[in-house]
Order: C-alpha cells, then structure tokens, then sequence
C-alpha cells in the first residue's frame, strides 16, 4: 500500500491502549507513564485549535515561570537582565520579550557553567547532556531533563497521529549515531516503535542503520528490511532516490518517507513521490530545544510547536517578520528548567507563513531554510553522508574549545576542516580531531586544518558543515521532469 485514499485521511487516528491492569482488555488502563502521554497528547488536541491569540496568552504564563527560575538559579540570566532593566515581573507580554537580548552560540560557548541552573526542581527527572553542533557548526553542550524528553514524546506521538501512521506497519531509521552502533549490513531491530508509542498503540518493528554505511550498503538493506515508513535526512533521501532511479529498484511497500536535520529541498518531495510514489513528511527539530515545528498534516506548511517552544522569527534589526517575511530563527524552550534558552538564535532563517486553511491556530513557517548538506565522494564513487555534527557523542567534549567547524572535500583524497579556535591545537589534538573526522566521513582521507577568524554563511544564508567540491550527480539530477 503505497498510498492513502481520502476517506482514510478523513478517519481518526485511534489509540490502543495496553492495560496494566490483569482481567481488563478493553478499555485498557495505562501504568503511570503512558497516563502522562495521554494526558498531555489530550491537552495538545485542544491546544492546537485555539486561535493564535489564545496561544500566545498560554505561553506567556509559562515564559514568566521559565524567565523567573533563571533569573534566581543562573548567574548568566540575573546579569544579563539586570544589564538591561527589567526584572522577570516587568516581562509581561511580547513588548518586554523582544528587550531581552538573544542568547547566541558563542554565549552558550563562553559561559556554559552559568547557563546551568543551581536548583533544578527534583520533579524534573533525571539529566541527561546533549551534545550538538546544530546549524552553525558551533559545537555546544545543554543539560535536558525527564519533563523535556517528555515533551519529545509527546510531539512524536502527535507526529505518528497527525499523519495517521499504520501503528501495524514496520519503520526504518537511517542517521547518525555513534561509531560502531547499528552499523552494516545488519544495523539493529527493535520489537517497536519507541517510548512515545510503547504501551500507547502496538507497533510493529522498527530497523536503524547507522548513516556512516554507503548508498549502496542502505539500498541493499531497506529492500531487505522492505519498511512501511523510511526516516532518515533529505540529503541521504535524495541519494537513495538517485541510486533507485540508476539501478532499478523500488519500495513497494512505502507509505511514507519522514525527513530531518536539514534544509529538505522541494524538489526532493516532488522526486521520491515519482519515484517511489509516496510523500516526505518533513519535521524541524533540533537537539537543544527538541521539536520546533512539524509539517501540517493536510498542507507543507510547518506548525511551531507552541506547547514546547515559542518560536520567534525576527529581520536584522530584531523586528518580528510578517508572513511572506524570511528572518532568524529565534527559539525558547519553554520547560527546560537545567539549561534555560531564552530567546536563543539558533542559527537558522525561515518564512514567516500564513494562517493555516488546516483551522489549525498552531504558528506556521512556510519554509525553513536551516543547514545544508552535500554527500562525501569516497575515491571508487561510491557516496557518503558525512556524521560531522556533535549528537550522540562527546568525543570532542574534551578539546579546547572550538568555536567553530566546517569540513570541506577539496577532491577524492583530501579534507579540509576550517577551524575557528582562541588558540591553535596542539600536534596531539590534532591527531585526535583527524581521527575523529576519518570516523565520521568513513573512509582515510587526509586531513588538513586551516585555521580562520571566522567561516561566513553561504549566499543563501545556510550553513554548510560539511560541504563537497568533488561533482556528483547534483540534485537537478533526480527524475523530477
């Protein structure tokens, strides 16, 4: 079944949920955990029907709570509003936002210990650190808790419902993880989906390979592993969509093919429904806040996520754009109570979208225009999707501090990294970081560092952290006539 027919897309999403209770089937009762997904899953139903206005009145409450406990457990957020005035009582609505300076990467960088609160409320959770290089090629390091992983839960959930996702149908993973986790050919299968679903709806398997495997090794493993839903980033879809269209093989039993990580050119979303006959579901997330927006489950708009973050979109001079509008992405975590972001510029440029036909009072972006990524060309042709960003890792987590990174494949036997540092690396770092950066494109190039002041962004405002000189069958190259 590789497509939807309308009334399907018009019947509800249905939960089944696995009782914790001996002697009840139907309705089944839920232990504490998936209570609480219920719960919120409940919450985020109402939520998204309410009007723009009404949204914004929910949050601003919150803002108030998240902007008081940094202020009095963060030496960063006390100095840095007291530097301009206010105290987080004056903060009342989006006139006293906006006079908050933005929280940048460098700062995040230069006073990590005084980003981290003091008092974490215990009915947090645990801690966990998340490392990430995001769309800027800044590595930086945030503490998140068991309420923001929580959070994550809940947007996956509503993702799976929102697209009415065959729970029975089996899902194929294909990105970054460490090295020598789910590697090839076999990568690793699990009996589900994951937490969000488990003890919600019965899944069936879901398969992950690591992104360091080549096209070849990922086309031979998804035809063996034939899945209901593909999940992997746009630059690695399209790649698979070339390699299908030059050695005729197919998916016959694809619904769906879900995106991340990157900017998702359109016309990846025109060539793998030629292709393959299925559409791309895109989603805009990142390691730091979590989810930020998910693709309009009837249009290519993207709904911000306004339960977990407030997302701002604002021109050169900090001015909030209007639809139609591209600006920086501003974006807090309105729950992350370890690591506050407040009004944090993450690094990435959108538009500004309309009011969504859905009903939906969810703020939209029409077009995300985040980090771009190329395919690493190993010397026999075959193409590789480089695992250069910091997620999953803390291999770097004890170098001095690099500010800054883009890795560029000059041709098929060197790279390059371009480094922005306070001071050189010594001969052994080096060796660390050159061993690091053969792991993470998968095959020994040499590697040459070239120490700059700054690396800008590309004409189009993206970042590149990885970017390849070597020709390949560019996008244009896809069957999208």
């Amino acid at each position: 079944m590789a497509t939807r027919d309308a009334a399907d897309q018009r019947k509800p999403a249905t939960l089944d949920v696995r009782t914790t209770v001996n002697g009840t089937i139907w309705p089944g009762i839920p232990g504490p955990f998936v209570s609480q997904l219920l719960a919120m899953q409940a919450q985020f139903e109402a939520a998204q029907w309410l009007s723009s206005a009404e949204i914004l009145a929910r949050q601003m409450p919150q803002l108030g709570r998240l902007l008081a406990h940094a202020y009095d457990t963060t030496a960063f957020y006390r100095r840095r509003l007291d530097a301009v005035g206010l105290s987080p009582e004056q903060v009342r609505g989006p006139d006293q936002w906006r006079r908050l300076p933005l929280l940048t990467r460098a700062d995040m960088q230069q006073h990590q210990s005084e980003l981290i609160s003091c008092a974490v409320p215990d009915a947090h959770g645990p801690h966990s650190q998340l490392f990430t290089s995001g769309s800027t090629g800044r590595p930086v390091m945030v503490i998140g808790t068991g309420v923001t992983q929580l959070f994550w839960n809940c947007c996956t959930l509503r993702d799976h419902l929102w697209h009415r996702r065959a729970p029975g149908g089996t899902l194929a993973a294909i990105r970054s993880l460490p090295a020598g986790q789910a590697p090839a050919p076999d990568g690793v299968t699990a009996e589900d989906w994951g937490p969000a679903t488990r003890g919600i709806v019965h899944t069936g398997p879901s398969h992950t390979l690591n992104i360091s495997s080549t096209v070849d090794e990922q086309a031979v493993w998804l035809q063996q592993r034939a899945p209901d839903y593909l999940l992997t980033y746009p630059s690695n879809l399209a790649a698979l969509i070339q390699h299908s269209q030059a050695h005729g093989w197919r998916l016959p039993s694809l619904r769906e093919a879900r995106t991340f990580g990157e900017l998702l050119d359109p016309r990846v979303r025109r060539a793998c429904r030629r292709a393959w006959n299925v559409a791309v579901v895109d989603m805009y997330s990142s390691q730091e806040v979590g989810y930020i927006a998910l693709q309009c489950p009837e249009t290519e708009n993207y709904h911000v996520q306004a339960e977990n973050v407030l997302v701002e979109v604002v021109d050169e001079q900090g001015r909030a754009c209007e639809p139609g509008e591209v600006g920086r992405v501003v974006v807090t975590a309105l729950h992350n109570f370890a690591t506050p972001l407040v009004r944090y510029d993450i690094g990435d440029y959108a538009e500004v979208g309309e009011a969504c036909p859905c009903g939906r009072g969810l703020p939209t972006l029409r077009r995300i225009m985040g980090r771009a990524r190329n395919m690493a060309v190993l010397p026999d042709g075959r193409r590789r999707w480089p695992a250069v960003e910091l997620a999953g890792t803390t291999d770097l987590a004890e170098f001095p501090p690099i500010h800054q990174f883009q890795l560029v494949q000059r041709n098929l036997s060197l790279m390059e990294m371009l480094l922005v540092v306070h001071r050189r690396l010594t001969a052994m770092e080096e060796d660390r970081l050159r061993g690091w950066v053969i792991t993470a494109v998968g095959h020994p190039f040499e590697v040459k560092f070239i120490y700059v002041d700054a690396i800008p962004r590309s004409p189009l405002g993206k970042f590149e952290d990885f970017r390849c000189e070597v020709e390949t069958p560019a996008l244009e190259g896809l069957n999208d006539a």
